[in-house]
């Protein structure tokens, strides 16, 4: 089973990359970061590696998609509050980034979606701890 996530990101200009990140509160293990790539530190089992494209493209076959053209994935956080989820949010739009759509309240859930200034996507969301649900294999039975 895996350990540690780490989630490698093509962007056009590292060093505005890192402020912006920086700008979000995040910090950057700098023994993984060089004129090609940054280790962004998420959390402790978390990490993002910012990767020029040149560096992205040597461990691709594909070409490297334009994500302001599409979207191939949402970087999905979880933090502990609503205002937690508003806090970071703000930072990034301050910070260049710019929302993808209107927050998304579902009172047990609470989300914000954007995107980074090379059009990655990240939503940062809420979940009430308390909240409970029916199980799948529960859900699927009592409809039979």
């Amino acid at each position: 089973m895996a350990s540690k996530v780490f989630i490698n990101l093509p962007v056009k200009d590292l060093n505005k990359s890192i402020e912006f990140f920086k700008k979000l509160g995040y910090s950057f293990n700098e023994q993984f970061t060089d004129e090609t790539a940054a280790c962004l530190v998420i959390s402790e089992e978390i990490y993002a590696m910012l990767l020029t494209h040149d560096k992205f493209k040597e461990f691709i076959v594909n070409p490297i998609a334009d994500a302001t053209q599409v979207t191939q994935v949402i970087n999905a956080l979880s933090v502990d509050s609503k205002e937690a989820v508003n806090e970071i949010a703000d930072k990034a739009l301050n910070a260049g980034a710019t929302a993808v759509k209107e927050p998304l309240d579902y009172g047990f859930m609470y989300s914000r979606l954007f995107a980074d200034l090379d059009g990655h996507y990240w939503e940062f969301f809420w979940m009430d701890p308390n909240y409970v649900h029916q199980p799948v294999e529960e859900a699927a039975t009592s409809t039979n």
